[in-house]
């Protein structure tokens, strides 16, 4: 498997370009938001360009700082990560650090790094990225995997007007009125329907839904996206029901539909 790195000295070697970023020359400071792995097994899916924006950049706000440095050294073996600083940003940061942080976008170029997929969707790190807009530092989003469009993508669901609706209640009775009342906005909007829960309630989750919804009603079952198990179809719930699915404990997304 060719590496990111490795494509991009081919790149420079049959072309005797240099692979040069179009935000090299920029001024002002940059918040960038990197992406990182959707699955553990789909590495091959950061764009090349991305390790050349990151090369710069010393500092970091993360979710999770193992899952960082992971990233980081796929992107490039010889990443000084000794010399990194990695500020954590999830549910426990305290909101008494806001500012400290705050004062370090303004100092310098600095990048926000999820455990998984895109930042600030289904992900922390938009309150940060708030902050840089409020106070005139440029936003760069990098591209790479998120596991909800690449779910959609593959639904064969409607990609027109849908809504991703996070995490489920965890609660029984409450998850299965919240999964109803999906359905019936998907009847009445004709709105695609997209949700998730922890890896270890992927088969409560499933069989909530195929409990609380008409059996004429699409569900796409996505799970390890972009990995070496990805497993991703879309059938009515009648035929879930038949199916006797039995997902892992592994990232997943469901997509409900009304209309094909």
């Amino acid at each position: 498997m060719l590496s990111v790195q490795g494509a991009i000295f081919i790149y420079v070697f049959t072309t005797g370009k240099i692979f040069k970023s179009r935000y090299d020359n920029a001024m002002s400071n940059k918040l960038y938001l990197i992406p990182n792995f959707v699955s553990e097994e789909g590495l091959d899916v950061i764009p090349g360009y991305v390790a050349r924006v990151v090369w710069s950049l010393r500092t970091f706000f993360v979710e999770d700082p193992k899952s960082a440095r992971h990233l980081l050294k796929y992107l490039n073996p010889n990443f000084p990560l000794q010399e990194c600083l990695f500020f954590p940003w999830n549910e426990h940061t305290k909101p008494g650090q806001t500012q400290q942080y705050l004062n370090i976008i303004k100092e310098k170029n600095v990048g926000i790094i999820s455990e998984s997929g895109c930042p600030c969707v289904a992900d922390p790190g938009a309150d940060l990225v708030f902050l840089a807009h409020k106070h005139d530092i440029d936003v760069v989003p990098l591209v790479g995997p998120s596991a909800i469009l690449l779910s959609l993508m593959a639904s064969g669901l409607g990609g027109q007007n849908f809504a991703f609706n996070g995490y489920l209640p965890k609660e029984i009775k409450a998850r299965s009125t919240k999964i109803k009342s999906l359905e019936k906005r998907s009847f009445q909007e004709k709105q695609t329907q997209i949700f998730m829960d922890t890896p270890y309630r992927n088969q409560n989750v499933l069989e909530d839904v195929l409990k609380a919804c008409d059996d004429k009603t699409f569900l796409c079952v996505s799970c390890d996206a972009t990995g070496t198990e990805q497993y991703i179809k879309t059938k009515t719930i009648k035929e879930w029901k038949k199916a006797g699915l039995q997902l892992p404990k592994k990232p997943a997304l469901f997509i409900i539909s009304k209309v094909s």
